[in-house]
């Protein structure tokens, strides 16, 4: 599928937007998927490209956090192959999925990433209110679930994906907030990287748009984050939770 460049020029740009709201506060899928569906992209299309396009930006997440994901090296190790698998697993049944049933999902699903943005600030709160200490070996193997449901829903859709990974981790694996933050950026990235990479084999990347938005996100992230200290997530969050009803709300009269 070919775009204009007015059409590029406007998935650049909710790029851009979405790679500063991430960097504030989360919830940047909810910009670009619709508005890649506006530009005549079927859901489906759309939902895979945003995933490969965007999928870059938890890297650099992960290596900024890396500093925490060194004490907690065997747990690393534990959810990395259900996260890879369940991105895998999450990507193999959107693919499945029929083009009708997903275009159904569509407003639930964002309904439901719109709630999990919405809610961001109490899993946080709540996760710091948990008793911080080492977690036991038995722990282990309920993180590596929590990692392959969460790889699942990531490669599935992915909108939300880390605070249903820091609200799970926060109850299996007891700890400070800014070790289950990094494991669950690691986690997200492996999941999301996963799924991009199994997505480039399936014949619905629209290349020219995952291109540039990748850049466009990629340039919306650095320059958000030079601000970060000035600007108020949860006035960047309120304004995405109002973002996510309204396009759900249209999604639903379609």
């Amino acid at each position: 599928m070919s775009l204009s460049l007015v059409q590029l020029v406007g998935v650049g740009a909710a790029a851009i937007a979405a790679g500063g709201v991430n960097a504030l506060a989360g919830g940047g899928t909810l910009i670009t998927f619709p508005v890649l569906t506006a530009m005549g992209v079927p859901a489906i299309s759309a939902n895979i490209t945003n995933t490969v396009a965007l999928s870059p930006g938890y890297l650099g997440g992960t290596l900024a956090q890396r500093e925490d994901l060194v004490p907690q090296r065997v747990r690393v190790r534990a959810v990395a192959l259900p996260a890879v698998l369940g991105g895998v697993g999450g990507g193999a049944l959107l693919l499945t999925t029929g083009a009708d049933v997903f275009r159904n999902l569509v407003p639930w699903l964002i309904l439901l990433a719109t709630a999990l943005v919405a809610i961001d600030p109490l899993a946080k709160r709540w996760v710091r209110a948990r008793v911080s200490h080492p977690s036991k070996q038995g722990s282990m193997r309920a993180a590596a679930v929590v990692a392959f449901l969460g790889g699942v829903y990531g490669g599935f859709f992915g909108a939300g994906l880390g605070i249903v990974l820091l609200g799970l981790y926060a109850i299996v694996v007891p700890q400070s907030l800014l070790r289950t933050n990094a494991l669950k950026q690691f986690t997200s990235f492996l999941a999301n990287t996963a799924a991009a990479l199994f997505f480039v084999f399936s014949g619905h990347v629209v290349w020219i748009a995952a291109v540039v938005m990748a850049c466009g996100a990629l340039l919306g992230g650095a320059t958000a984050g030079k601000y970060v200290r000035n600007v108020r997530p949860d006035v960047i969050r309120a304004m995405i939770v109002v973002i996510g009803l309204v396009v759900a709300a249209v999604y639903f009269i379609k």
